[in-house]
């Protein structure tokens, strides 16, 4: 007998329906802060996607990963300064570009594991980010400020906060059926077989390496898309989107809503910045109580908000 409620599919349909129908929310409340709040929310929650695919289903604990937001973010400010308007240009210079620095540390980072790994994704981030820092051209370490977003063919005008915002929201939606379509391919079963047993994949015939390195590469890929949407929702940026901290954000985003799910990371990336905004508002010190409540989280709810969910899920079939 099929369970009369679905906490999770729940959860999902109605965390789709409010961010669909938010800008129609806005616009007849006046509240233009919303819609600026979760544009940013559904551009980290894209970054976060991309991270759910490599840590999630890989296993691969990168705290680099805000580099590629940098990149992607640096991409478009670059070539805006240089008089680049073009976002056909831009973005696909963007995620070349984080393609292509992904393919480089993931060559070499992969052919370590554990705390290895992380140290090498960590020191290459904190590379990325003295490198920008230094660059005096493009701002150093005040940053450079973008006085024209990415420029497509009319009626596409990124100006237009509520278009803007659906843009993201199509290409968080995007990313989320490309990582659903990948992990329930066989190069996906191929990933998560080599995170549960690297050795034992290899041995019957997988190149684990191979595969491991493409799922790198897609991750920094959709995460310096990211970087390009944020980028343009700020009309800035600053070597400090690609702080070590910030990949700190993006892996409790991750955790926080549910590893290796579709939507975890959607939920995590909406759960976080929401806390953060209304904890912000009530006291400066809201690291002090958001602190404890994430460490709830990973103390008693295994799997995150998604694991939560399904445990619901198992006493309502019971």
């Amino acid at each position: 007998m099929r369970p009369a409620l679905n906490f999770r599919t729940i959860v999902t349909v109605v965390l789709i329906a409010a961010l669909v129908l938010l800008p129609l929310y806005t616009g007849l409340s006046g509240n233009r802060f919303l819609l600026t709040l979760f544009t940013r929310i559904v551009i980290m929650a894209l970054a976060a996607v991309s991270l759910n695919l490599m840590l999630g289903y890989g296993g691969m604990m990168s705290f680099g990963h805000a580099a590629y937001l940098g990149i992607g973010g640096y991409a478009v400010g670059i070539l805006a300064h240089e008089g680049v308007l073009n976002g056909f240009v831009q973005w696909p210079v963007a995620l070349a570009a984080s393609a292509l620095f992904a393919l480089v540390i993931g060559a070499l980072s992969l052919r370590t594991r554990g705390v290895y790994f992380i140290m090498i994704t960590l020191a290459f981030a904190q590379m990325t980010y003295y490198t920008f820092a230094g660059l005096a051209r493009y701002g150093g370490d005040d940053g450079l400020t973008i006085y024209k977003r990415s420029q497509f063919v009319a009626p596409i005008d990124l100006s237009n906060k509520t278009q803007f915002y659906y843009i993201c929201l199509a290409l968080l939606f995007g990313a989320i059926y490309l990582v659903w379509r990948l992990t329930n391919s066989r190069f996906g079963m191929a990933i998560q077989g080599a995170r549960s047993n690297d050795i034992r994949m290899r041995a019957i015939g997988f190149p684990t390496y191979r595969y491991r390195l493409v799922c790198f590469v897609i991750a920094g890929t959709l995460c310096g898309l990211a970087g390009a949407l944020l980028a343009n929702q700020n009309d800035f940026v600053s070597p400090s989107i690609m702080y070590w901290t910030r990949s700190g954000d993006l892996i409790i985003m991750v955790v926080l809503g549910g590893m290796a799910t579709p939507f975890g990371p959607v939920i995590g990336a909406v759960a976080l910045l929401v806390l953060e905004e209304a904890l912000s508002g009530i006291t400066e010190y809201w690291q002090i109580i958001l602190g404890p409540l994430l460490l709830l989280v990973v103390l008693f709810a295994r799997g995150g908000i998604d694991g939560l969910l399904a445990r619901a899920d198992s006493k309502v079939r019971s």
